[in-house]
C-alpha cells in the first residue's frame, strides 16, 4: 500500500474541477454580448466599456464603475434540502444587479463565487445556469467565477454562494436622493415573493413551527407546495429601470429608487431620504402576497416585525416628480411590472411612517 497521501485523499478533486469548467462555459457564453472579449482558459474575464462598431456603437462622456457584491443568505439551504439547485443563481445576480439600479446603473457584467463540501460537476452546473438565467435577465454578461472545494469547511451537502456585479452610469445620471422633495410620489414595484432576505424567520416559522416539509402543499398557501413558494426566484428589476431612465435623458424625474431588501421598507427608504422628508407609505395601497400573511398568523409576528424583516411584496421603491409619476406609472406596467403608488413625501426628520 502507497504511503503517498493524495489531494483527493484529502476531500478535493481536480478532475472533477477540470469537468466542471467544461461544463459550466456554455452558461457563461450564452450571456456574452458584443463588449466581452473571449478567452476561453484565460486568468481573467475581458470586457469593454466603450466600443464604436457601428451596429453596437456605444460610448460613455464620463461613466462612473458601480460595483456590488452580495449573497442569497441561507435560502440557500433550502435548495439543498429540494435538491433544486437552477433558481437561487437567479436570486443571487437580481441581489446585486437590483442594487446598483439604485443609484441609476446599468449593469455591465457579473462573476460568482460557489463554495462546496464536494464537488459534483452537475450540481454546480446547475447552480451557474440558475446564474446565467439571471444575467441575460438583467441583460449582463457572466465573464468568469470561482468553484471552491472545502471538505474541512463545508459539512456533507453544504455549498454557499456569493456574486460581485459590476455596473456603469453617467456621472451626471447618478442617482443619490438629494433631489427628493415634499410632495414626490412612491411608486412600488411588486416583489415575487420573499426575494432573498428573512429565510432565517422564515424557515424558523414554516418547518420548525409548523413541522411542514417542502414537498407539502399548505391550504393557508391556497394549496400551493411550499417549497416551490419559498425557492421563487428574486425578481430582477434591470430591463425595466434601465429603460425607464433612458426615457428620460435631460428631465431629472426620477429623485431616488431603492431596492427593498433586509431591513424591508422602514430600512431602506431612509437610505435615499433627505433628513428634511419624511415618506408616508399606505400599507392598504398594494396586495400582500399569501406566504407573507401565512407567516405572520403562523409564527405569530407582530405586523411591524414583518414589515422590518420582509419586503411584504414590493421589491423596489421609485420616488418621482408628482407631475410625471402617472406616465412613470405607465411606462413600468408596459416594461411588464406590477405598478402601485405606495405613498407621498412630505416635510419632516428622514422617517419612514406606515400607515
Amino acid at each position: 500500500m502507497s504511503k503517498h497521501v493524495t489531494y483527493e485523499q484529502s476531500g478535493v478533486s481536480i478532475d472533477a474541477g477540470e469537468e466542471t469548467v467544461g461544463q459550466i462555459y456554455s452558461s457563461l457564453a450564452s450571456t456574452f454580448g458584443p463588449r466581452v472579449l473571449e478567452l476561453p482558459n484565460g486568468f481573467a474575464g475581458l470586457f469593454r466599456l466603450d466600443y464604436d462598431e457601428r451596429l453596437f456603437k456605444k460610448n460613455y462622456r464620463s461613466p462612473v464603475l458601480v460595483a456590488c457584491t452580495d449573497g442569497v443568505g441561507s435560502k440557500v439551504q433550502l435548495a439543498g434540502k429540494a435538491k433544486k439547485f437552477d433558481t437561487v443563481g437567479i436570486d443571487l445576480v437580481a441581489m446585486n444587479v437590483n442594487d446598483m439600479l439604485a443609484v441609476g446603473a446599468e449593469p455591465l457584467f457579473f462573476l460568482d463565487y460557489l463554495a462546496v463540501h464536494k464537488l459534483e460537476p452537475g450540481t454546480v452546473a446547475e447552480l451557474v445556469k440558475g446564474v446565467a438565467a439571471g444575467c441575460r435577465v438583467a441583460d449582463c454578461a457572466l465573464i468568469g467565477g470561482e468553484t471552491a472545494e472545502m471538505p474541512d469547511t463545508y459539512a456533507k451537502d453544504d455549498f454557499d454562494m456569493a456574486g460581485f456585479a459590476v455596473g456603469v452610469v453617467e456621472r451626471k445620471k447618478i442617482i443619490t436622493g438629494e433631489n427628493v422633495r415634499a410632495g414626490d410620489i412612491m411608486l412600488g414595484l411588486a416583489s415575487s415573493g420573499l426575494h432573498s432576505n428573512g429565510y432565517t424567520l422564515a424557515r424558523n416559522i414554516c418547518f420548525k413551527r409548523t413541522g411542514l416539509s417542502m414537498t407539502d402543499a399548505v391550504d393557508g398557501l391556497n394549496g400551493a407546495v411550499l417549497g416551490s413558494v419559498l425557492l421563487e426566484p428574486t425578481r430582477i428589476y434591470a430591463r425595466s429601470i434601465v429603460k425607464l431612465l433612458s426615457k428620460y435623458k435631460v428631465k431629472q424625474v426620477v429623485h431616488a429608487m431603492a431596492h427593498i431588501t433586509g431591513g424591508g421598507l422602514p430600512g431602506n427608504i431612509p437610505r435615499v431620504l433627505p433628513k428634511n422628508c419624511n415618506a408616508i407609505i399606505k400599507k392598504a395601497s398594494w396586495p400582500v402576497p399569501r406566504i407573507f400573511t401565512f407567516m405572520q398568523e403562523t409564527g405569530p409576528v407582530q405586523e411591524q416585525e414583518m414589515f422590518r424583516v420582509f419586503n411584504m411584496g414590493i421589491g423596489f421603491v421609485l420616488i418621482v416628480a408628482e407631475d410625471f409619476a402617472n406616465s412613470i406609472s405607465k411606462k413600468l406596467t408596459r416594461f411588464g411590472e406590477q405598478v402601485y403608488t405606495i405613498g407621498r413625501i412630505t416635510t419632516g426628520t428622514g422617517k419612514v411612517i406606515l400607515k
